[in-house]
């Protein structure tokens, strides 16, 4: 389907050939560096900023939402540590859909099924943080941290993640993070879950469909692959070297850099390296972020190549402190936002989703009975 138009949407835009994003219009630069992740949200799911009493109300619905039911920790805590975090997740999401009655409710009520859809999506988004910061910390043998109801999204993920307060910058920077990933036009996980949701399917059901899609190596864990380069190189002095030798084997490829869609450089990762810059100038933790410098310089000069969200997001997430393994399902963190809205929207005006299959089997092949074959 490369290069075809599957539908319509009126959420994000992505112009790959200017290297821009919009979310609902807005570029995506000043929502990062000017709004929260909470206004991003509220833009994708409305089409219009919040004021300042939507928002406090927004806020106050999500922050009252944040806690699952305790029986899911029952239900994933003998599964962690024997399947991927990201498999992990996927189970928790359905599970969830046991504990929400707005499941019941069917297209047969446009109406009501929109206001049950809205309901579930503020659910699933305040519980999805929890959700995977849970998860984590079951896989790694830990108690899970229960949520806090007076911080904001971001600053409230990373406290039950690390078990501690962030400060007030990494706060910042990990919300941009967040708003960065929001949305991305018709990707693999997006159009997964608007295929399920087409169907007429729940939002469970279509968000499991999508995090399983987001599993996949080839959509997600690539800025999981960046930091574990980081970590193999280890010091800034020996980056050159290690893009020499992968770029030496015709098939060696350095993860983080081109993007299937940007012809020029992704405009998120041009954001991520300005605030990346600033996180380390003021933790004074400049390793990962000097080495992914170090890199880009190298690989644009001997390849041409721009990096990609992903490749400063890695540096971002391990200056904050974060496990690589956490760095795909923090994608799900934020993408959950995107994907909520597309199942709105497809429910808005639903139709199923069929495309045709270009046949290159055989033809007319005779059959032979069971005795003859």
């Amino acid at each position: 389907m490369e290069g075809m138009i599957a539908g319509n949407t009126s959420l994000s835009k992505v112009d790959g050939l200017k290297g821009r994003l919009y979310y609902r219009g807005i570029p995506v630069e000043p929502l990062a560096e000017q709004a929260t992740f909470e206004e991003c949200c509220y833009l994708l799911w409305n089409d219009e900023l919040p004021n300042e009493r939507q928002l406090a109300t927004f806020c106050e619905e999500l922050a009252d939402l944040r806690s699952l039911p305790p029986q899911i920790w029952e239900v994933l805590a003998p599964l962690a540590g024997r399947q991927p975090l990201m498999d992990l997740v996927r189970t928790g999401v359905s599970a969830l859909s046991a504990w929400d009655t707005d499941t019941k409710i069917t297209l047969s009520d446009p109406e009501e099924h929109s206001q049950a859809n809205l309901r579930m999506s503020k659910r699933m988004l305040a519980g999805m943080a929890t959700l995977v910061a849970g998860c984590f910390r079951l896989s790694r043998g830990k108690q899970v941290v229960e949520p806090h109801e007076d911080n904001s999204h971001a600053a409230n993920f990373l406290g039950m993640v690390l078990n501690k307060a962030p400060g007030e910058y990494e706060e910042r920077i990990f919300d941009a993070a967040l708003t960065l990933h929001a949305d991305h036009g018709f990707n693999a996980s997006t159009f997964s879950g608007r295929v399920t949701a087409a169907t007429e399917a729940d939002i469970y059901g279509a968000v499991t469909s999508a995090v399983g899609t987001l599993a996949g190596r080839l959509h997600g864990g690539a800025n999981t692959a960046v930091m574990r380069m980081l970590e193999e190189i280890g010091d800034v002095d020996h980056c050159e070297a290690h893009v020499d030798k992968v770029l030496s084997d015709p098939k060696g490829r350095i993860m983080g850099f081109g993007h299937r869609v940007y012809k020029v450089e992704d405009p998120r990762a041009t954001v991520l390296r300005r605030m990346a810059k600033e996180l380390t100038d003021r933790t004074g933790n400049s390793r990962w972020f000097e080495m992914s410098r170090k890199i880009e310089d190298v690989v644009k000069a001997k390849k041409g190549l721009v990096p990609n969200v992903d490749f400063y997001s890695a540096s971002v997430y391990g200056s904050l402190g974060l496990d690589p393994e956490l760095y795909t399902p923090i994608f799900a963190v934020s993408r959950v936002s995107g994907w909520l809205a597309h199942v709105m929207e497809q429910h808005a005006d639903n139709r199923l989703i069929r495309p045709k299959a270009n046949y290159i089997g055989q033809m007319d092949r005779p059959f032979t009975a069971l005795n003859e074959r």
